[in-house]
This record gives structure tokens, sequence and C-alpha cells, in this order.
């Protein structure tokens, strides 16, 4: 399998960018990554708290689905989280619940009881509440871990993908939710995507997770990574935008990036185009 570390980047401290030649090839070391993060998971702590996104994400889940994994894996111990939700019913085509029952949750052996879904019969205001209440309760057992740092939840992993405008979760460029710090979970009622309420993660939230993995893909997300993880981005003209700000305080970041999405990446003779948002 080809997979390439991108030479005209060099990775932050505890940061590491993979970039692949097909979404079959991406699928299947993002599994082999999640296979790894889970069995050390259940080793260290006897559980494994993984929080996903929506999108195209989960389709690159799908070779958990398959042998060796749905046969190998501690299913017992997983426990499954959203980074994000839209506000809808769970049998909406919207709903990122009904996304990832479809394509993943239904086809391996996890627990019922260890689907920690947002409740879609509350508005999104306390159904945000009663998400943060119940991660609380799970983190004063240690199902979830807490950050040594601060008292924010350390989830085992946390899968994100990537908006052409650099969101991540439901985390949107320019957003008042971008500056809270108390809050692990928040609500959005204005998102610039329909839905337009939506329920997300918190940066230190996602920032304090043990392991943090981006999926990106296709031609218009490479402006988005590249502004999110370039060096050469910096300065007062680079965009904020909310993929940049995600950098772990004591876990690690692994991009996963395909030939388009890498696009500006990859710089001839160590010199970026440097693209207009």
């Amino acid at each position: 399998m080809e997979r390439e570390i991108v030479a005209s980047y060099e990775p932050k401290k505890n940061n590491e960018i993979r970039m692949f030649e097909s979404s079959d090839e991406m699928a299947t070391d993002l599994a082999e990554y999640i296979s790894q993060v889970s069995e050390i998971s259940v080793k260290e702590r006897g559980y494994f708290a993984i929080a996903l996104s929506g999108g195209p994400l989960v389709s690159f889940m799908r070779k958990l689905c398959e042998a060796p994994y749905n046969k190998t894996l501690d299913w017992s111990k997983w426990y499954i989280f959203w980074a994000d939700e839209r506000a809808v019913a769970k049998n909406h085509v919207d709903s990122n619940y009904k996304l990832t029952k479809e394509g993943f949750l239904s086809k391996v052996p996890i627990l019922n009881g260890h689907v920690y879904s947002i409740n879609d019969n509350e508005t999104v205001e306390d159904a945000a509440t009663d998400y943060e209440f119940v991660i609380r309760q799970l983190v004063k057992i240690r199902t979830v871990g807490v950050s040594e740092s601060n008292d924010c939840p350390k989830f085992d992993l946390i899968l994100l993908s990537i908006g052409s405008d650099g969101h991540v979760a439901s985390l949107f460029p320019n957003h008042p939710a971008l500056e809270l710090k108390g809050d692990w979970i928040t609500y959005i009622t204005d998102s610039p995507e329909l839905p337009p309420e939506r329920i997300t993660f918190t940066l230190p939230v996602i920032n304090s997770a043990s392991n943090i993995a981006v999926v990106a893909t296709g031609e218009d997300k490479a402006k988005a990574v590249y502004f999110a993880i370039s060096d050469g981005a910096e300065g007062p003209d680079a965009p904020s935008i909310p993929a940049r700000m995600v950098q772990p305080t004591d876990g690690k970041l692994v991009w996963f990036l395909d030939k388009a999405s890498a696009s500006f990446l990859e710089a001839k003779n160590d010199v970026y185009e440097h693209p207009k948002y």
C-alpha cells in the first residue's frame, strides 16, 4: 500500500500527516489506526471511548466491519459518542447518528448501551446541556478519561472531517463558539450549512483527546488543509480557520489526506504556492 508522508510539510510535535493514492488505501490505513488506538486504550484503561463526526467519515470506517477487525477487536469495550450532531430526528437524512448507524454500528457488535447519541426530543439547547451532563457522569467513573492539564474529558480518539471552509465538528470560522473555554458541549442555531441547529464539542474538549484524526478528501478541501496545517499559512493575512486550532494538549494528531486534498502541501522545490482563500 502506498502511503506517503508529505515531504514539504514539517509536522509539529505530536502531529503526523499521511497521504493516500486512493480512498481504499485510506480506509485500510484508517481501520488499522483505529484498531491500534482501541487496543491500546482497552489495555491501559479497560475502555475505548471514541467520538465521531458526520460527512464522509463513516464510509472510511468500513474496513472495521470486515475481517480481521470484526472478529478481533474487543467491541464490548467500545463506547460511542458524537463530536457533533444536527438537531434533527434520528431517522432524518441529515442525522449523523443515522449515518453512523447504517454505515457502521449496524455492522459491528457494539453494545446498544454503549452508544451515547444526542436526545432528539429536546430543544437544541437542552440537548447540549443533557449531553454534557451524561459525559460528565461517565468521566466521574472514568469510562471516559479526564485530562491531566484541565478538567476536560479525555476521549481516547476523536475522529473529525474538515469542511471546505475549514470547519471541524460544528465549529465554523469566526463563530463565537470557538471562544468557549468552560463548556464541554455547546449548541449553535446559525450554522452556515444546513441544518442550522447543531450540537458540538468545544475546542478544549477536542484538544484534550489522547488521539485526534482528521480525514480530508477532495480538491475542494485543499485550501482548507493548507491553511490548517502549513507553516507557510502563518501571518496576519492567514485566515483563522477552526481546523488550525485543533492542536492536542497532551495527545497526538494524525491527518489522513488523499492526493487532491493535499495538493497545496505538495510544493515543488520546497516552495509553497500560497493559495487565496
